[in-house]
C-alpha cells in the first residue's frame, strides 16, 4: 500500500526524452520502466557493479533539485559534470507534504562536498573542517549534522568510509530520523544496511528491478557463505 506521507512517492519515465543510441537504454534493470512507486520511508537499491541503482539515485535526486554531486539544495558547486540525462526523462510524483531539510550524500564525491562545506562556512555558519578528520569520521558528523526529522535524504553507498561499528551507528541515525517523519533512498552493498527493519529493498540484478527479501540478496547471502565457510571457500578460490 502506498504510503501518502512520503515526499517522493513514486517516479515515472519518459524514454521518448531519451536519445535511441543513449547508454541508458542498455541498462536492463530501468530501460523497459514506466513507472517506480515506493511504499516506504525507507528504500533500498543493490544490486551489482554497473546495473543501473546509482544512476537512477543520481537521477532522482537531480530532479529533486539536488546538486549532482551532493550537499544539499543549496550546493551549485561543480568539479566535474558527469551526471545522466536520466534526471531529465523522469518525472517524481510528490507527496503533499513538505520536507524540513533534504541531502544527497554519495561516496564518490565525498571529498569535493567536504571542500565545498568548508568554503561555505566561511561565508557564514559553523566551520566543520571536515578535513581534518579521518574520512571515516568526517562522514558520519555530515551525517548526524544533517540528519534530522520530516527531511528527505538519498544516500549512495554511505558504507564505503565506514567500518561494520559505525554503519551500525549510520543505521541508527536512519530508523530514528525515519519514525520522525524522513524519507530515505539508499544505494548499498552492505548486509548491515540493507538489514534496517521494514526497509523495501530493490534489486537491480536479474534483467528488471524488483522487490527482494533480505535474506536473498547477493551481499547478505555472499557474506554469510563467506563467514560460515570461510577456509573451504578460500581454498576453493585460490586453488
Amino acid at each position: 500500500m502506498l504510503d501518502t506521507g512520503l515526499f517522493i512517492q513514486g517516479v515515472k519515465f519518459d524514454w521518448k526524452r531519451i536519445e535511441e543510441d543513449s547508454y541508458l537504454r542498455e541498462i536492463d534493470a530501468i530501460r523497459e520502466m514506466e513507472y517506480l512507486e515506493f511504499h516506504n520511508n525507507i528504500t533500498i537499491f543493490v544490486g551489482e557493479n554497473g546495473s543501473g541503482k546509482s544512476t537512477m539515485l543520481e537521477a532522482i535526486a537531480v530532479n529533486y533539485g539536488f546538486n549532482p554531486e551532493g550537499g544539499t539544495k543549496n550546493y551549485s558547486f561543480s568539479t566535474f559534470d558527469s551526471h545522466s540525462e536520466l534526471c531529465n526523462a523522469i518525472r517524481l510524483s510528490r507527496g503533499f507534504r513538505k520536507p524540513k531539510w533534504g541531502y544527497f550524500l554519495r561516496a564518490e564525491s565525498f571529498y569535493n562536498v567536504a571542500s565545498a562545506e568548508d568554503e561555505y562556512s566561511r561565508e557564514g555558519g559553523v566551520p566543520q573542517h571536515y578535513h581534518e578528520k579521518s574520512h571515516g569520521e568526517s562522514f558520519l558528523q555530515l551525517v548526524q549534522n544533517n540528519f534530522s526529522e520530516n527531511g528527505v535524504f538519498l544516500l549512495d553507498e554511505p558504507e564505503a568510509a565506514l567500518s561494520p561499528q559505525r554503519q551500525l551507528s549510520l543505521l541508527l541515525e536512519i530508523v530514528n530520523c525515519a519514525k520522525q517523519g524522513s524519507q530515505f533512498i539508499m544505494v548499498t552493498h552492505s548486509p548491515i544496511l540493507l538489514g534496517i527493519p521494514g526497509a523495501e529493498i530493490f534489486s537491480f540484478d536479474e534483467g528488471m528491478m524488483h522487490p527482494i527479501a533480505y535474506e536473498e540478496t547477493d551481499s547478505y547471502q555472499i557474506t554469510k557463505l563467506f563467514l560460515e565457510n570461510k577456509d573451504q571457500l578460500l581454498n576453493r578460490l585460490l586453488g
